[in-house]
């Protein structure tokens, strides 16, 4: 079996375009702040998803939202929002209640565990991102969210 030598391996393009550069990076990027923030979540038994269900149904207490608009307002798509939702449910972080006027239409709302546990991980979360990004000054994080919105924006005008 032949291998490749490190000369050899140097002369190689590294990526088929800069664009596949651009999104290897973010992706490796994903993955180094991914895994910061699963550590602190895990100290809390709750994934990523779940807390962003909790965080946005916080955003609207005391109303609640139905499921499919939660569903919307994710910022990953969960590929089983109710199965989520039990596990939430089970540990009596939220509530759910059927509309009287459509028996279809679930909604959901924060309960008050919820809410402490939002305050409860609150601290944590923050030095999460300060450890994720406080290196990089106000600026440079200006920057750094308009180019992601702009990436984002052709992929997000085809949903």
């Amino acid at each position: 079996m032949k291998t490749i030598d490190k000369v050899q391996k140097d002369r190689l393009p590294k990526f088929d375009s800069l664009q596949q550069q651009a999104f290897l990076e973010l992706w490796k990027t994903y993955d180094c702040l991914k895994a910061e923030e699963e550590m602190v979540f895990g100290e809390f038994d709750i994934s990523s998803q779940q807390y962003n269900a909790l965080r946005l149904l916080k955003a609207v207490s005391p109303l609640s939202l139905a499921v499919s608009a939660l569903g919307q307002r994710m910022i990953t798509r969960a590929p089983d929002m109710t199965r989520m939702l039990d596990r939430l449910k089970q540990r009596d972080l939220i509530a759910r209640v059927r509309r009287d006027d459509n028996r279809r239409v679930v909604e959901v709302t924060i309960a008050l565990a919820g809410t402490k546990l939002l305050q409860q991980i609150a601290k944590p979360i923050r030095a999460c991102h300060q450890r994720q990004f406080g290196h990089l000054s106000e600026e440079q994080l200006t920057q750094l969210i308009g180019l992601l919105q702009v990436a984002r924006k052709p992929v997000e005008e085809t949903r």
